[in-house]
């Protein structure tokens, strides 16, 4: 009996690696949710997630803040977003960050949110790149387009801080600084936040 009890742990644990979700009561790891996903008439491809340092595949862990649910905190040195959830929980999210002269902090709040956008470079940016200067005019969504999937735009007090959260095709840039400030996050990834922030929520980037 007691070898009988053995190996149904033994296979009940392996069924939950296979599934891609470790559940201990603080965690929950949701690797198998990374693979092709057609959205909007774009077959997304699947990530080869496996080549993702695990502690930014997307997972739901404890976090104690004062921050209200809903709220979306930045942490640009260990490369995580957190989206705040009730119980001292939070979806964690692995990130890309700006490179070195393109960091940022501070607190914004989401005011739009944009399913495959048009991405239109800065003129700072087609002066750096004078061959982004083709996409002066915007950058047709796209499996290429340097937003991804989707787009959520930060506003502060002071208007547009032309910074987005968004998705990007270049997964092996997850846990790397070398934007050029916004947030980039897995396409999977993007879309799962998008689907859970709303116009108005508090982010904060530190």
């Amino acid at each position: 009996m007691k070898s009988k009890a053995v190996l149904l742990a033994a296979v009940l644990g392996l069924s939950a690696v296979l599934a891609g979700c470790s559940i201990d009561g603080t965690q929950r790891i949701f690797t198998s949710e990374y693979g092709s996903v057609k959205d909007a008439g774009y077959q997304l491809p699947r990530i080869p997630i496996s080549k993702v340092p695990r502690q930014y595949h997307r997972q739901i862990v404890t976090y104690q803040t004062d921050e209200k649910p809903g709220t979306i905190i930045v942490d640009t040195t260990e490369k995580f977003l957190y989206f705040v959830m009730d119980g001292g929980k939070a979806m964690r999210y692995g990130i890309g960050v700006g490179r070195e002269g393109f960091s940022w902090s501070g607190t914004a709040r989401v005011a739009l949110k944009r399913e495959w956008p048009t991405w239109t470079p800065p003129a700072a940016m087609i002066k750096r790149q004078p061959e982004l200067a083709k996409w002066a005019g915007g950058m047709p969504p796209g499996l290429s387009n340097p937003l991804g999937a989707r787009a959520l735009y930060l506003f502060n007090k002071g208007g547009d801080t032309g910074y987005r959260l968004h998705g990007t095709p270049e997964w092996w840039s997850i846990g790397q600084a070398m934007s050029s400030g916004c947030i980039r996050l897995l396409n999977q990834d993007i879309i799962d936040l998008y689907n859970r922030a709303e116009v108005g929520a508090k982010v904060i980037v530190k």
